[in-house]
């Protein structure tokens, strides 16, 4: 049995990822390290927008941060982060399959 403090970590990390800013972001991290600049422009947003959500990202440490000059860039925390993002997508592929599959049904019994 999970104790309520387990339960409470996992839903806060799951928290972080609730904003489609923030999954974007760690969609973009996937494939490399990025500055807050090269982010931006990526998500065409502008530098507080994609700050507040970095920030929330860090604060979870779901994203590390290292400074070099003024210039800060971002990476993921951990690796398998991009793997979590993978079986995601598979999940929303197969959840998309099966409305696909009902709105088939629907069409054919709309023609009857």
């Amino acid at each position: 049995m999970q104790t309520p403090s387990l339960q409470a970590f996992k839903a806060d990390f799951f928290r972080a990822l609730a904003h489609p800013v923030r999954v974007r972001i760690l969609e973009i991290l996937s494939g490399g390290d990025r500055t807050v600049h090269e982010l931006q422009q990526i998500l065409g947003l502008d530098q507080p927008a994609v700050s507040q959500q970095l920030a929330q990202l860090r604060a979870k440490n779901v994203v590390t941060a290292r400074k070099a000059g003024t210039t800060v860039t971002y990476t993921l925390s951990d690796p398998l982060i991009t793997h979590l993002l993978s079986v995601a997508r598979e999940i929303f592929n197969n959840r998309l399959r099966d409305t696909q599959t009902m709105l088939r049904a629907l069409r054919k019994e709309r023609g009857r």
